[in-house]
C-alpha cells in the first residue's frame, strides 16, 4: 500500500466501524528511551489506534505544554534527532504496513536536513503525513508539493482564532486530515468547551472536505467520547505521555520498552472503548456529526 493512501484508508475503515471516530495517539519519539518508541507504537495499534502521530524532539516546541516539552527535552538529551525518528518509522514498518504514521514537529530540523531530502527520506521510511507546526499554509506551498510528490500528506493545524481566509488557505493545501486545536494555549492546557468545538467544526466543514481531527485538552474517556461525537478523529498526547511517564518510574532501563508499551496500550484501550460505546440515546455518532 502506498503511503499516501494509508491515511484515507484508515479513516474509511473507521467510518464504517462502531463509534466511527478515529483515534490518533501522539507520543514523543525517543521517550522515555529510544528503544521504547517502536514497542509503544505497536501497542497503541493493538489498542485501537487508527493513525499514529510521532513527535520529532525539538528544543523549542512552542505549541506544546510542559509535559510534552519535558519528554522532548529528555529525548534530545539521549541524542534523538530527525534521522533517528525516521529510522524508528522504518523499523515499525517491518511488521506494520497498514497503520499510518504522521510526523509532528517544527521547521528547524526539516530545514537542517533540507526540505527535498526530508520528503524523500520520509517516503523511504514509510511516513504517511507530516505536520510542521511553524510552516503556515501560505508559505508551505513548495514544501507541500515536495511531500505530495513523495506520497506524504501535508497536514495543518486550525485553531479557535483561525480566520476564514486561513481556513480556506489550509483547505487548498492540506491532505489526509486537518487538526483542529480545541482550545487556546498549548497542549494539555485549559478546559474543553464541547459546544464551542461543535460550532467551530460545523464552520470549518463549510470550507474543508477532509476529515477533521480534534486535539489538545482530551484527557480521558469522557472527554474523548464527547468530542468523538463531533469530530472525525480525536488526538491524545499529553495524558498518554503522563501514563508512560508514571509507568517508567523506578523501572530498569532494559525493561522500559515492555513496561511502557503495556501501560500505553492499556490506557489507550480505555479511550477506544469509550469512543465505541453505543450512545445512550440510541443515535449513531455519525448521525450526530451530520445533524
Amino acid at each position: 500500500m502506498s503511503s499516501s493512501s494509508r491515511i484515507a484508508a484508515a479513516f474509511a475503515r473507521r467510518a464504517a466501524a462502531p463509534g466511527a471516530c478515529a483515534l490518533i495517539p501522539y507520543v514523543t519519539a525517543g521517550y522515555p528511551t529510544p528503544a521504547s518508541t517502536v514497542p509503544i507504537m505497536h501497542a497503541l495499534v493493538a489498542a485501537g489506534a487508527d493513525v499514529l502521530e510521532l513527535g520529532v524532539p525539538f528544543s523549542d516546541p512552542m505549541a506544546d505544554g510542559p509535559v510534552i516539552q519535558r519528554s522532548s527535552q529528555h529525548a534530545l538529551e539521549q541524542g534523538v534527532g530527525l534521522r533517528d525518528v525516521l529510522a524508528m518509522v522504518k523499523e515499525f514498518r517491518r511488521t506494520d504496513s497498514q497503520t499510518p504514521v504522521v510526523l509532528m514537529g517544527y521547521a528547524n530540523p526539516v530545514e537542517r536536513m533540507g526540505q527535498a531530502a526530508f520528503a524523500a527520506a520520509a517516503q523511504e521510511a514509510g511516513v504517511d503525513g507530516c505536520l510542521v507546526v511553524d510552516y503556515p499554509p501560505e508559505e508551505a506551498g513548495e514544501f507541500g508539493a515536495l511531500l505530495e510528490g513523495h506520497g506524504v500528506d501535508p497536514i495543518f493545524l486550525l485553531a479557535p482564532t483561525t480566520t476564514d481566509e486561513r481556513i480556506q488557505a489550509v483547505a487548498r493545501v492540506a491532505r489526509g486530515y486537518v487538526y483542529y486545536v480545541s482550545l487556546k494555549g498549548v497542549t494539555g492546557a485549559g478546559h474543553l468547551d464541547v459546544q464551542d468545538v461543535s460550532r467551530r467544526l460545523a464552520h470549518i466543514r463549510q470550507f474543508v472536505s477532509l476529515p477533521v481531527g480534534v486535539g489538545f485538552g482530551i484527557r480521558d474517556g469522557q472527554s474523548a467520547r464527547a468530542l468523538g461525537a463531533e469530530a472525525d478523529a480525536v488526538v491524545i498526547g499529553t495524558r498518554l505521555i503522563q501514563e508512560i511517564d508514571a509507568a517508567s518510574q523506578g523501572i530498569p532501563q532494559e525493561q522500559l520498552p515492555e513496561i511502557c508499551a503495556r501501560a500505553a496500550g492499556a490506557w489507550l484501550r480505555t479511550i477506544r472503548g469509550a469512543l465505541d460505546a453505543p450512545p445512550p440515546d440510541g443515535a449513531s455518532q455519525e448521525s450526530r456529526k451530520s445533524a
